[in-house]
């Protein structure tokens, strides 16, 4: 068993009553450090801002010419946009190559410093080159760019010097306009990375958008998480056949309101003579209608005529929005006035697109 006494000065306390750490004082209105890391961030952010404004400015201008060339680039290429660079440029890249795969655009990211030790192979000749460079001379995208030339790669260069190495040897060079960095010292990436950045937004999504690719198409590409479930459709969540609470017009209450209760939904649909769905009754009706003589009242007296439905093709984040706006918990999914389907509020919860 170790020995847990101590001695010495702190002779009089143990592991388990440990000296107690000074507490800092709270970063409150009345700390003056507050203001200052406050109007630090507030700096970072202008001079940022100034980047993105100045990097707007010039699409409009002569840097316009060279984004299109670019895009149209990529859009005629047969394989993928592999997307490179060294150091901050090399994480933008990472992320650029991540927003063209799940918009549309087939992407992957290499390392620059690993092209040279065999990822060259991962590159064919019906790929093109998307390379990341603030000074347009980092050493490593030398072999990209020679293996470029040598097997007929189309080669799109970013950076802020269009004389240097890789502007030079692009057959396309978007040239970032000049911006001062948002670190103090004017040194460390901030204000340069996230142009590159938004220059590569901009690109997937004028690539996206050129190839008319829709919100189911993205849906394809984002299957998991909150973003998947949104982009479900009703049908991959309703309830159907038997599970649907249904009754026909001329149904007494009694009958409809144990099927309210046994379906679980809380509402049931009343159909015509066809099958079309009619009406509904839910929990609200019964309280609004709530009397001595009212289960031996019909349904069709009870009723709300016309309600809603969705579509069997309707995005789950459609649906979500319509329950939310009209204030309700429940829906039948129709083609047509068929009921096909119902929805409910915890169904939408329990896929996660709420």
């Amino acid at each position: 068993m170790v020995n847990e006494t101590l001695t010495g000065p702190g002779a009089a306390r143990s592991r388990y009553n440990p000296v107690p750490m000074a507490k800092s004082k709270p970063l409150g209105e009345g700390n003056p450090v507050h203001g200052e890391i406050i109007a630090s961030a507030v700096r970072t952010l202008e001079v940022e801002a100034g980047g993105l404004s100045a990097l707007a400015a010039a699409l409009r201008d002569g840097l316009g010419g060279a984004f299109v060339a670019a895009a149209e680039i990529i859009r005629g290429a047969k394989g993928r946009v592999i997307v490179t660079g060294m150091g901050k440029s090399g994480h933008i890249a990472r992320k650029i190559a991540a927003t063209l795969a799940s918009t549309g655009t087939p992407a992957f990211f290499i390392h620059a410093g690993d092209a040279g030790h065999g990822d060259l192979g991962m590159i064919t000749d019906s790929d093109v080159l998307l390379a990341l460079s603030w000074s347009g001379e980092t050493a490593e995208l030398k072999t990209l760019i020679e293996y470029s030339k040598r097997q007929r790669i189309g080669l799109i260069g970013v950076t802020a010097q269009a004389d240097s190495t890789l502007g030079k040897a692009s057959d396309v060079v978007l040239v970032l306009p000049d911006a001062r960095e948002a670190c103090p010292h004017n040194l460390a990436p901030t204000t340069s990375s996230l142009m590159q950045l938004a220059l590569g937004d901009a690109l997937a999504i004028a690539l996206m958008e050129s190839r008319g690719f829709r919100a189911t198409d993205f849906g394809v590409l984002h299957p998991a998480g909150k973003l998947g479930a949104m982009l479900k459709f009703a049908r991959d969540l309703m309830h159907s056949g038997a599970a649907m609470p249904l009754a026909p017009l001329g149904t007494k209450m009694t009958d409809a309101v144990v099927q309210i209760s046994a379906k679980g939904f809380g509402c049931i649909g009343i159909t015509d003579a066809h099958g079309m769905l009619v009406g509904i009754i839910t929990d609200g009706d019964l309280r609004r209608h709530m009397r001595a003589n009212l289960l031996d009242a019909k349904v069709d007296d009870v009723m709300t005529r016309h309600p809603k439905v969705a579509r069997g093709d309707q995005l789950a984040s459609e649906v979500l929005e319509l329950l939310n706006s009209s204030k309700i918990t429940a829906l039948f999914v129709a083609e047509g006035r068929k009921p096909v389907g119902v929805l409910h509020l915890h169904d939408l919860l329990r896929a996660g697109v709420a």
